[in-house]
């Protein structure tokens, strides 16, 4: 379904076509829309598709909120706004102006992918991952919690051996404002041989550590009590204020356990024993590489979800896997990032647990009945698509209130 969007873009107004994914796209079970609660909640989310599978896998994540909504007495409204190329595509910036503003004026933003091969080239501020790294700034967040849990029903989904991934529950909690993805100076220049050089500075303050080491802290003490941080402290300056950092911040917190860890041997132990991690604290270029690397750990980077969080303001729900532009309208996307990104909307961003349960009992149903996709897709288990995907969650939250509702037995 089009609809019409203004953007005001450098002191213009440009009216433009833009394809919704946020409609009512996928064939819902008949059984009920549970009118047993009016709304008592109100909230309004940004919805953000982006490019590639984003538009595949939001949808899904659309409707399921769409649903526990109903069944949880609250009501979303959903306004979507472009990001990255298609924003591009349409008026020339990967982050117009209207959409930063309405998603500042939103309780959270669902976002989908940003990155499309034809903009691969273009300079830095004509590029997709660029509005990505303007929203996060725009709306000030800076933590960015990455969990990586297996779960029972993908044991066979991974590579790695049954042993070393079973009870596998950590989260990578990476800071996202600092380090050498933001720091200045940084840019082109010359060097005395006329060569040319790209250089980019590797810099942490004592406060945007201290800033993020806080909020580690304090999820740590709600979990399992065991943090580690990971720096690159025998080389890099930026490093190593960091470890005394947060040395320092942890005798403020005596029931957490803290240890250190060089990204080097970080790296090798997340693959070889990833049960001994609780809480791993890391800068935004360590937490990049070994968040990706931690997909392989459950089975399927089509698996993790994600939050950027700031002190207040909308939070920022995305899945990790990127546009993937090969799997783009092939109906051969893993939709559960998105959904379990929608969680963590409903955990962290709208302190909305109850609601925030159910939906993530909804995805282990659909495990438990054996449902994958292609990427977690194992001998004896039922093969489909990102669609039907969605459409097998829908019917587990319905089912559910049918079986309380004592329509089954």
């Amino acid at each position: 379904m089009a609809g019409v969007l203004r953007i005001h873009v450098s002191g213009t107004k440009n009216q433009v076509a833009f394809k919704s994914v946020t409609k009512q796209t996928f064939k819902r079970p008949s059984v009920i829309r549970c009118a047993a609660y009016s709304p008592k909640k109100q909230y309004n989310i940004a919805v953000l598709p982006g490019d590639g599978i984003g538009n595949d896998v939001i949808p899904v994540a659309v409707d399921a909120l769409r649903l526990v909504g109903s069944l949880e007495g609250l009501e979303f409204t959903f306004e979507e706004l472009p990001i990255g190329g298609v924003a591009l595509d349409l008026v020339g910036v990967p982050l117009p102006e209207e959409t930063l503003r309405r998603a500042k004026q939103s309780d959270a933003v669902l976002l989908g992918a940003v990155g499309w091969p034809q903009w691969d080239d273009q300079p830095k501020h004509l590029k997709p991952i660029t509005g990505l790294l303007q929203l996060r700034a725009g709306l000030e967040v800076f933590s960015n919690l990455r969990p990586i849990r297996v779960f029972p029903q993908l044991i066979g989904s991974t590579c790695l051996r049954t042993e070393t991934v079973q009870g596998v529950d950590l989260m990578i909690i990476r800071e996202l404002t600092g380090g050498i993805y933001n720091a200045q100076p940084r840019g082109f220049t010359t060097n005395e041989k006329g060569e040319e050089v790209g250089f980019s500075t590797e810099s942490y303050s004592s406060s945007e550590v201290d800033h993020i080491a806080r909020v580690a802290f304090e999820i740590a003490k709600q979990r399992r009590g065991k943090l580690c941080s990971v720096d690159k402290a025998a080389i890099l300056e930026g490093s190593m204020l960091w470890r005394k950092r947060v040395t320092e911040m942890a005798s403020e917190y005596p029931e957490v356990e803290v240890t250190h860890l060089l990204i080097d041997t970080a790296a090798m132990d997340l693959i070889r024993h990833p049960k001994q991690f609780d809480i791993i604290l890391t800068g935004v270029m360590f937490g990049d590489i070994l968040s990706d690397l931690a997909a392989v750990i459950p089975g399927s980077v089509g698996l993790l979800p994600s939050a950027s969080l700031g002190d207040s303001g909308p939070g920022i729900f995305e899945p990790v896997h990127g546009s993937a532009p090969k799997h783009y309208g092939k109906d051969t996307a893993n939709p559960l990032a998105s959904v379990l990104s929608a969680v963590m909307l409903l955990r962290y961003g709208l302190k909305e647990e109850k609601a925030a349960k159910r939906l993530e009992e909804a995805v282990f149903d659909v495990l438990d009945r054996g449902f994958r996709t292609r990427d977690i897709h194992t001998t004896g288990t039922i093969l489909v698509g990102c669609k039907r995907m969605g459409q097998e969650i829908m019917s587990s939250l319905n089912a559910k209130v049918l079986v309380s509702n004592g329509r089954f037995n």
